[in-house]
């Protein structure tokens, strides 16, 4: 299983599954980070908080620990 924290930049995965449960898998699927949606890993700050995506055409920038509730392939 690897998770969007441990993707590193400049690679482009797909999303298989988020983990989370209640408001906060409510809050990311708001944001566009859905099963089948592909993420482009923009950057990654040196203490990997936070990490810059690029998701349905515009970037956002998400905690570690949500980017770990997110299952990519």
């Amino acid at each position: 299983m690897q998770t969007l924290r441990t993707v590193k930049n400049g690679d482009t995965v797909k999303v298989s599954k988020i983990t989370g449960s209640g408001a906060v898998k409510h809050r990311l699927m708001e944001m566009g980070i859905t099963k089948g949606s592909e993420v482009y890993v923009r950057k990654v700050a040196p203490l990997g908080d936070p990490v810059e995506i690029t998701i349905r055409g515009y970037e956002l920038s998400i905690r570690k620990a949500d980017a770990e509730m997110v299952e990519v392939e």
